[in-house]
């Protein structure tokens, strides 16, 4: 089986695999019940209280939770929402609010720049009337790390709601939301928890939420709805639920704390991180941004030569066992290394001993 060296989904445990050998019903007792543990352990991973947050699973992959949150939490009338975008994730948030109708204006930084507070205050300064904000954590066309921890805090404290897309980040990343003060983080069952797709999560403030009754532009996608069906029926999903995925993600929810919790979990991400940027380095391989702002999540690196052959290159890994990912970059050719999963600093040894081997090959060839 290759390794997925990949943003998610992402290489998962035998055991995570394992438990979706079996078939569940809807309505037991038993799954209801794993549903509602499922999603206490969530606002628990976010350091938050179920006083203050309620966790709301949604089918779907990752952007289904994006865009039932954009469509929820933005009322139909007197609303604006600001997006900052530094890549191909914050763009997919404007490309939703275009079609959902919600007025919106985006602040843009170059793709290998984060998001500063500095930028964002210019932009609020010229259009007052902006009710809601919503960037990416960890923006993974490039792997950039993007500081919600200075940015969220301030704009809450100015009354706006914010929403955080932490897809690639949460549960692999420290994250505070009451700290952070933020409205609405949305991940996914395939990401740093290490589960398999087929449901997003919206981790919500419960105060925010209950004003969101008639927002939602979508049947479906009613977060309120949603997490309504949760509270009042112990458990129970609105519609037919990817019973498979959300025992395979309890298991891996038991695996994160056995590894020590998010913040093991973040230490082997980064160790992971570290052992290939400087040892792609070595290999002349260029990392697209600065390393004061790299995420453990991803690294991008732009190609070695202007004849570089991607396609090549990725089925030569893929031949041996290891399976990267284009790069999403719009200024530059480049590709993407994952650093999450099941993976250990020894199969990031292996990668970069198959790379060197490929790279003095080609050279030769030159």
């Amino acid at each position: 089986m290759p390794l997925l060296l990949t943003p998610g989904p992402l290489t998962t445990s035998p055991t995570v695999k394992a438990t979706m050998q079996v078939d569940h019903g809807t309505w037991d007792d038993d799954y209801k019940a794993l549903t509602q543990w499922v999603r206490h352990q969530l606002v628990t991973l976010g350091n938050a209280s179920d006083d203050v947050y309620t966790a709301v699973l949604m089918q779907g992959s990752g952007s289904f939770g994006v865009e039932a949150t954009l469509g929820t939490a933005i009322p139909r009338e007197n609303a604006t929402l600001m997006i900052a975008a530094n890549g191909a994730y914050g763009e997919r948030m404007a490309e939703m609010a275009t079609y959902l109708q919600i007025p919106f204006i985006t602040v843009h930084a170059p793709e290998d720049q984060p998001i500063t507070m500095d930028l964002v205050s210019e932009k609020l300064a010229a259009h007052p009337e902006v009710t809601h904000f919503a960037m990416v954590h960890c923006e993974t066309t490039t792997g950039i790390l993007n500081p919600i921890e200075t940015i969220i805090p301030a704009l809450a404290d100015k009354g706006i709601v914010t929403i955080v897309d932490a897809m690639s980040s949460f549960g692999g990343v420290p994250i505070d939301l009451e700290r952070l003060n933020v409205d609405y983080l949305v991940t996914s069952s395939n990401k740093c928890v290490q589960g398999v797709p087929g449901f997003s999560i919206v981790l919500a403030k419960k105060a925010t939420l209950a004003t969101t009754a008639g927002n939602a532009r979508s049947l479906v996608l009613d977060l309120y709805a949603q997490n309504a069906c949760f509270e009042n029926q112990h458990g129970k999903w609105r519609f037919t639920s990817p019973t498979h995925v959300v025992y395979a993600f309890a298991q891996a929810l038991r695996e994160l704390s056995v590894e020590g919790g998010v913040t093991a979990r973040y230490h082997r991400y980064s160790t992971n991180e570290q052992l290939l940027h400087e040892g792609m380095i070595d290999l002349g391989y260029e990392p697209v941004i600065d390393h004061t702002v790299q995420s453990p999540i991803i690294t991008s690196f732009k190609y070695p030569t202007a004849d570089f052959n991607f396609r090549d290159f990725y089925e030569y890994l893929k031949d041996r066992g290891f399976i990267i990912y284009p790069g999403k970059v719009s200024q530059m050719d480049s590709f993407r290394i994952g650093n999450i999963g099941e993976v250990s600093a020894d199969d990031i040894s292996r990668l970069l001993n198959l790379i060197a081997t490929y790279t003095t090959a080609l050279k030769a060839t030159e």
